[in-house]
């Protein structure tokens, strides 16, 4: 069973906890894993570029000039995609680009992201998260206790805390997210993975087998 080192709320070691198999003990599947990510990216895509062909130009139908004795190639509409303004020839159409998965291989490849950042050695669990008042400063100063400091760091809390998301909001290369919202592009996104003790409860509760 696979551990993590724990932390109290001001950023020193008490300890470790063990992270369950059954989430962060899978066999890591790299091409499932990639096709979750696709799948996200694509997901959020808008699909809404949008070019007119010759169809949907607004232009006279007339024929531009007589057919022969101007020493011209022949041209018929102003709609052509060879003239200023005409349409567009093989341009973008607004589309949906999802791409759908099974909701079986979603949480594989989930499962799969989570085993390798603790393979890795890349997941921190921390006792609470608690601010007073927003400080970033004081945040700062915790994951500088932490040794992650710079890194690419994903915050999961059970609950958004307005204090804690304020302070954490304005740290580079940080993000944070609810445990049940937890996903594939995101955990590969981060170098580290910082949980709240709370939060890994919530991951055990949703994605526990």
């Amino acid at each position: 069973m696979p551990n993590a080192n724990l932390y109290d709320g001001s950023g020193e070691t008490a300890g470790t906890v063990e992270l369950p198999d059954d989430i962060f003990g899978r066999e890591v599947k790299g091409h499932l894993i990639w096709e979750a990510v696709r799948s996200q990216l694509a997901n959020k895509r808008a699909g809404t570029a949008h070019t007119k062909d010759r169809s949907e130009v607004n232009a006279s139908t007339a024929k531009l000039y007589r057919q022969k004795g101007t020493g011209r190639a022949r041209a018929g509409s102003a709609k052509s995609p060879l003239r200023y303004g005409g349409g567009t020839t093989f341009g973008p159409k607004t589309r949906d680009h999802t791409i759908r998965m099974p909701k079986k291989a979603r949480r594989a490849a989930l499962h799969g992201a989570l085993s390798d950042r603790a393979g890795e050695g890349a997941v921190l669990v921390v006792e609470s998260l608690g601010f007073e008042k927003p400080r970033t400063r004081d945040f700062a100063a915790i994951l500088g206790k932490l040794g992650i400091a710079g890194e690419k760091v994903l915050l999961v809390l059970d609950e958004y805390d307005e204090n804690v998301c304020l302070s954490a909001r304005n740290i580079r290369n940080l993000d944070f997210i609810t445990g049940r919202e937890l996903n594939t592009y995101q955990v590969m996104w981060a170098d580290k993975l910082l949980l709240t003790r709370a939060a890994l409860e919530q991951v055990k509760e949703v994605f526990g087998s």
